[in-house]
């Protein structure tokens, strides 16, 4: 089921959109509304704090009522929101409207996610989840492209952009998208599913599930806390602002190209390896950025992007794996819920140590041992999945 891939795919590019909306467009909404730095910090969070609570429902629907139905609904939603995010006049309204955005895009990660592994054969299903995956990094690069090329007044651009990209989805989910048929029946049947206890830790998934958990917060605290600091990061060690931003864009590139590229390495090798490789990449990246030239860090920026995306990318393909179909959109909802607390923590993280007279070069050092804390949690999840090949469903 090509066709479900793809579409996936086209929504997971307009979630990479959303996800840096706010960024691209805070420098306009700044200079119209002159809201306080504490009133702007709730605009940042509200898309993250809807997201979290908006993924283990999505989850849960896309189970009961099929991964299709949850899919147009949430992107629905997801782009009728930001539409309207285009149109407020206060921050208050614009808060709001991004929570609700967040509500919806949350709804449709698990089931993009299912979705995708459910519609691949087994030999398959890590190079399509990342191939899926890769579509959030290549967003945000088209994001970085608008703020580079259009001026701070024309911020509502962006929001509907991201308003209309995921409505034409949606309708195109209705007509191209098919379930497969097994989930089709599921979707109509009325039987009895467990709880949320039972489904997150029945049949021994206790362990695989708080590994995935701790995959998913520290790899989302390292890629939110590049994708917010990374610019005023190499403007502290020396580049210019347009510099830093173009830097931005190729490290999304990189991120586009090593998200991509990662799953087919996971269907042919193995598991284990390749995730400990990935992550001792990242770990070297950062090592050699912290003590990079101005002439070197656009290039390291680009394989700093394929490692971090990777990274992540790997953690989405290990995530359909490690619950059954019956309850798979709400295990892999509340890992993305998870993972969206690591993306609050990211930015504060790094504030905090900025804040505390750290330099550039500090910070990137003092992201080393949380790479290693979610290498460690990824590989040992990746030894307690079947091989490739041999997914019972």
């Amino acid at each position: 089921m090509r066709n479900n891939v793809f579409f996936c795919f086209l929504a997971m590019l307009c979630e990479g959109i959303d996800l840096q909306a706010a960024g691209v467009a805070a420098a306009g909404i700044a200079g119209e509304l002159h809201p306080s730095p504490q009133v702007f910090g709730y605009f940042f969070a509200a898309s993250t704090v809807g997201l979290f609570i908006g993924a283990p429902f999505g989850g849960w629907v896309g189970d009961r009522k099929g991964r299709k139905f949850a899919l147009i609904l949430s992107l629905a939603l997801f782009g009728l929101f930001s539409l309207l995010t285009a149109f407020c006049t206060t921050i208050d309204m614009l808060t709001l409207t991004r929570f609700l955005t967040g509500l919806g895009l949350g709804g449709a990660m698990p089931n993009m996610i299912a979705l995708t592994a459910e519609s691949s054969a087994p030999e398959k299903r890590s190079r399509n989840v990342t191939l899926m995956y890769s579509g959030v990094s290549l967003g945000g690069a088209l994001a970085s492209v608008v703020a580079v090329l259009s001026t701070p007044e024309n911020w509502r651009v962006i929001f509907v952009t991201g308003g209309v990209a995921p409505l034409v989805i949606a309708l195109a989910f209705v007509y191209f998208v098919q379930e497969p048929e097994w989930r089709r029946e599921a979707a109509g049947e009325s039987i009895a599913r467990p709880g949320l206890a039972v489904a997150l830790m029945g049949d021994g998934r206790g362990l695989k599930t708080a590994l995935l958990w701790g995959s998913f917060f520290f790899s989302l605290l390292l890629l939110y806390l590049l994708l917010n600091w990374l610019p005023r990061l190499l403007v502290l060690i020396g580049l210019t602002p347009a510099d830093a931003a173009f830097t931005q864009i190729i490290f999304n590139i990189g991120g586009t190209i090593g998200a991509a590229a990662i799953g087919f390495t996971l269907d042919r090798g193995n598991r284990m390896l390749t995730t400990g490789l990935v992550f001792a990449l990242l770990g070297l990246m950062l090592l050699m950025l912290a003590k990079a030239g101005v002439g070197a860090i656009t290039a390291l920026a680009f394989v700093l992007g394929a490692a971090v995306l990777a990274a992540q990318a790997i953690v989405y393909a290990l995530a359909p794996k490690v619950y059954p179909r019956a309850v798979r959109g709400v295990g892999v909802g509340a890992a993305v819920g998870v993972g969206r607390l690591g993306s609050i923590a990211g930015p504060l993280f790094a504030a905090s140590l900025l804040g505390a007279g750290q330099s550039s070069a500090q910070v990137l050092m003092g992201m080393l041992p949380l790479v290693v804390v979610a290498g460690v949690a990824s590989v040992f999840l990746a030894s307690r999945l079947p091989i490739n090949g041999q997914d019972t469903d």
